[in-house]
């Protein structure tokens, strides 16, 4: 009852706050003001402010906000520790599989030092020329021989998720 009380003044003195800037042409403002008075008589009309009193002063409802306060911190808690650690379910399950030996990656395949048919391979190039067809392949091998092993710039990438 008193709750109602209450409301209803906030609400009356918020009308005449309205009236009075109505009052000095300020229309847009005025308007605005109004709204927000009358909040108050609606949320009493319509049995909000009930409801709200009757959960302020029940304490089996602070004790249910209170495990629900209890819950929201023990999620909050275990989502810091993994994002802290780093490692989340897939990467685990993939780190398990890995130390089975079921994820084992194919080897790379060498580049072929010769390319085309038999004449090519038998040597109807020019003794020169031969030497250089086959140099360019191990050039390329070799570049690729230090470059070969991602698997630490692989590991960042699956940590950050790319």
């Amino acid at each position: 009852m008193l709750a109602e009380t209450i409301c209803s003044a906030v609400s009356a003195a918020g009308l005449g706050i309205a009236a009075i800037t109505a009052y000095r042409k300020r229309f847009l403002a005025a308007t605005r003001i109004a709204a927000y008075s009358l909040v108050p008589v609606g949320l009493v009309m319509t049995g909000v402010v009930e409801w709200v009193s009757g959960i302020v002063f029940k304490p089996g409802v602070w004790l249910g906000f209170g495990l629900l306060a209890v819950a929201w911190l023990l999620f909050m808690t275990t989502r810091a520790v993994e994002r802290r650690s780093g490692s989340t379910r897939k990467e685990r399950k993939a780190a398990r599989a890995a130390e089975q030996g079921a994820a084992v990656e194919p080897a790379a395949s060498s580049p072929s030092l010769t390319s085309g048919s038999g004449a090519a391979a038998t040597g109807s190039q020019p003794q020169g020329r031969q030497k250089q067809t086959q140099d360019r392949p191990r050039k390329k091998q070799q570049a690729a021989a230090p470059g070969e092993d991602f698997s630490d710039i692989e590991a960042i990438l699956k940590k950050h998720g790319i």
